[in-house]
């Protein structure tokens, strides 16, 4: 990924939610990297504290921050996320040190964001060319939409779409503001495009794990998953081929994938082994979750090798919320 947008000419400012590790953090920063992404004020001070001093908060403000964020600026370029007149109006009158301000752009995954035709964006512009502390830095979109796409034509023609709307949006208002960017991130176009061009910024975050879910996009292979949750063997009831594990909804989320047949696939079953962990165990997923328990279906001439105290590893739908379960923040 970082050979991949280097030669797009592109800044890379990896997203930092998937991970939320100082050590795998700092494999970025031997790489070069400078600038990150993360998806809270709280994300923003633990990386803060690490010596990160250029981040983008890519989630649109929460004015009841503003303490915080004030902290924060003192000390770091920080850069924030609008999608209102309102919340960019009430950072222009609490804020007591430079920010730099994008404006979110829903390029159609509709969650969260304006619609580049929106005259919305209009007012924030005032606003921020009225203001003595925010810095317009430009337009920023997450094209989440890709994720519920299916092939790579598909994918790839959510990226272009989005690339058409935030570089309209720049030549609307480059002339006023020179140095404004196009700002986008996801990793299943990211992972697919053989030229991530056009864009001024870069921002997937997944990639550094990838996931179940990834793999069933296409984003990658099975050997590209790195990352699996150690998940103690406690019950095994061969009559009706399940096993349960100390894993459940806590740990995994309650993120899926559904197939045909009411179908329902909360991760795959791995074995650990000396080195990392094996192939998917043929047949078996874990098929359930509570709050802790976790059930695994596992086929009959399998289930026979487990015992409760043999701990087996489970491939996660989602990474990033499974390690924003389970992360441990020192």
């Amino acid at each position: 990924m970082f050979d991949k947008i280097r030669k797009s000419n592109s800044i890379f400012r990896p997203h930092f939610k998937t991970h939320q590790s100082l050590e795998i953090g700092n494999i970025f920063r031997r790489k070069g990297i400078d600038k990150i992404t993360v998806s809270s004020v709280s994300m923003a001070e633990y990386f803060a504290k690490d010596g990160w001093n250029d981040i983008t908060i890519a989630f649109p403000v929460n004015r009841l921050e503003v303490e915080e964020i004030n902290h924060l600026a003192s000390s770091i370029q920080l850069n924030l996320l609008v999608d209102s007149a309102y919340s960019t109006s009430f950072l222009a009158e609490k804020l007591q040190h430079n920010v730099g301000v994008f404006i979110k752009v829903d390029t159609g995954y509709h969650r969260s964001g304006l619609l580049p035709e929106d005259p919305e964006i209009d007012k924030i512009v005032t606003t921020l060319s009225n203001s003595e502390k925010l810095t317009f830095k430009g337009f920023l979109t997450h094209a989440g939409h890709t994720y519920s796409a299916r092939g790579k034509e598909s994918i790839l023609g959510i990226m272009d779409d989005s690339k058409e709307k935030l570089n309209k949006l720049k030549a609307k208002y480059i002339d006023q503001f020179p140095e404004i960017i196009s700002s986008y991130g996801d990793t299943p176009s990211c992972s697919m495009a053989d030229d991530c061009s056009g864009f001024d910024e870069i921002r997937p975050g997944n990639f550094v794990f990838y996931d179940v879910m990834q793999y069933h996009i296409g984003s990658c292979s099975l050997d590209d998953i790195a990352v699996a949750i150690a998940c103690p063997v406690v019950s095994v009831y061969p009559i009706r081929n399940e096993i349960i594990i100390y894993g459940g909804a806590i740990h995994l989320s309650k993120e899926f994938i559904e197939a045909d047949n009411n179908f329902k696939l909360f991760g795959y079953v791995v074995e650990f082994t000396e080195n990392g962990w094996s192939t998917p165990i043929p047949g078996a997923y874990v098929s359930s979750l509570s709050q802790e328990h976790g059930i695994i279906k596992m086929p009959q001439k399998f289930i026979d090798k487990f015992k409760p105290g043999d701990v087996l590893g489970i491939l996660p739908v989602h990474s990033c919320l499974t390690v924003n379960l389970l992360a441990r923040k020192d």
